[in-house]
């Protein structure tokens, strides 16, 4: 079974969501094949802000500063529920592009899972800047990646073509929004849905694709073991 995530760095509910999908897929017990794709919120944002998150969210909504910062507290609130540590009034808003070119790059080392789960910590958590080519190296080589190699890789346009395929693939499948979790290019789960629900979605798709075999089926009216015939 393989699970394709599209999310991006700067979506809180993406990083909920992983959490989600993680305590759900612990729960399901079975092998499981993840693969993070891209996808970015704002493809225009730009590198540097002179706002804060809670003015970004304002304006972006026509509300008051107070109105979204007191929306950030309550996305901070869902993510303390699953563990983790928001911190809007610290955080540092920039484009995701070259981030998503790193996890891209990662992808190719067998690293891609380890840095998500890095990138999105270092974001929400520890309020660095991922649009900051020295700060995605730094955090690239925690999870054993080559400073040097990802600083070569980030000056350059390399991996921006898959980027755009990941994004491509998104939209032809109908994806506007993140998180959004594709199982074995067929079922589709949009949103960080509680873990239960990943569970029964993983469950549900498991059964189908792995129906049982049953055995004397032309055995009727008997009893054995523990169970019996009608």
């Amino acid at each position: 079974m393989k699970v394709e995530i599209w999310s991006d760095f700067a979506c809180p509910f993406c990083y909920i969501g992983k959490r989600n999908f993680e305590a759900g897929l612990k729960e399901f017990g079975q092998d499981v094949e993840v693969e993070y794709r891209s996808f970015e919120l704002d493809p225009s944002a730009p590198v540097k802000y002179d706002q804060t998150m809670d003015e970004i969210l304002a304006e972006k909504y026509g509300m008051t500063v107070e109105k979204a910062k007191s929306m950030n507290d309550q996305v901070s609130a869902q993510a303390k529920a699953v563990g983790l540590d928001y911190h809007f009034d610290t955080m540092i808003p920039t484009n995701t592009f070259d981030a998503h070119r790193l996890l891209q790059f990662a992808k190719t080392e067998g690293k891609s899972t380890e840095l998500k789960e890095i990138l999105l910590h270092a974001y929400f958590t520890d309020s660095k800047n991922l649009g900051d080519h020295e700060t995605l190296a730094t955090l690239a080589t925690t999870v054993g990646l080559d400073k040097a190699a990802v600083l070569e890789m980030l000056v350059s346009d390399a991996y921006a073509a898959d980027v755009r395929d990941d994004e491509q693939t998104g939209a032809a499948l109908g994806i506007q929004g993140v998180p959004f979790f594709v199982i074995n290019e067929k079922y589709g789960v949009s949103g960080a849905q509680p873990a239960e629900s990943f569970t029964e979605v993983l469950e549900k798709v498991w059964k189908e694709e792995n129906p049982l075999t049953m055995l004397n089926k032309d055995d009727t009216n008997q009893c054995s073991g523990d169970s019996c015939n009608c």
